[in-house]
């Protein structure tokens, strides 16, 4: 079984259909792409998978047990995390509280621990901390532990929240528009880090992207959906070439 499977996924907004008969298989370790032009219902999907709307019909299931009906936070603890097409950081918070507080979903301390500030939990926040630390090393950001994330380089900002959502040590990875904002040199960083977390977290990664360069060069297969509906599918040759694809969305300029 696929370690993600999403089955006839549809959703409708009153009477607006967004989605229709959306079916996706991601084997474990692959970095799969999500096109199609604004409006298309790509973010929908991705807030359908993580538990932000309930699909008016369909299934989505991961490691074998359907996601349908659980809340966000609950998902996370499953091992899906996502970024947003907005950065979504606590901004007066610091950089090191941004990704400390994203193990919430793994804390084993309870209420009366927490108010007590007893043993277990100092011995527990601590570790959190150490981690905090290791993963903010791994992508070099470590200098900016104390800072506020408000006051980080954009670039840097979206690295932080790819860092958050590592902290919930995820086995699929959702990354909505991660280049979203940045200048050339800045995505040409960002596509090492996506390889760089693929291969050193072993993790399946989901993108949606309109930065073809990352799309084409990064991803090993890439669905299109326009209206709602799946266009194509296939490897980035494939899609570059589908007639279908470039009427609707890449256009004969877009290479």
């Amino acid at each position: 079984m696929p370690l993600l499977q999403i089955k006839g996924l549809t959703h409708w907004f009153g009477g607006l259909r967004a989605v229709h008969n959306f079916n996706l298989d991601l084997e474990e370790g692959e970095l799969v792409g999500l096109i199609g032009p604004n409006g298309a219902g790509k973010t929908t999907i991705f807030n359908l998978v993580t538990g932000a709307y309930k699909p008016t019909k369909g299934e989505v299931w991961f490691n074998g047990e359907n996601l349908v009906g659980l809340r966000p936070h609950q998902i996370t603890a499953k091992g899906i995390a996502r970024t947003f097409q907005t950065i979504r950081l606590w901004n007066e918070l610091t950089v090191l509280d941004n990704v400390c507080i994203a193990h919430a979903s793994r804390i084993k301390y309870g209420l009366v621990d927490s108010i007590l500030r007893n043993q277990r939990y100092r011995e527990e926040e601590e570790q959190i901390k150490e981690r905090a630390l290791e993963l903010l090393a791994v992508f070099g950001l470590e200098k900016y532990a104390q800072e506020q994330a408000k006051n980080l380089p954009y670039g840097a900002q979206r690295q932080v929240e790819i860092t958050r959502a590592l902290a919930t040590e995820p086995r699929v990875l959702l990354l909505d528009e991660p280049a979203a904002g940045m200048n050339p040199g800045e995505i040409g960083e960002l596509m090492k880090l996506i390889q760089q977390i693929r291969q050193d977290f072993g993790l399946t990664i989901w993108i949606i992207e309109h930065q073809m360069r990352v799309i084409m060069n990064i991803c090993e297969r890439i669905k299109v959906i326009d209206f709602g509906e799946t266009i194509a599918e296939g490897t980035p040759v494939e899609i570059q070439n589908n007639p279908r694809v470039i009427e609707a969305y890449l256009g004969e300029e877009a290479f």
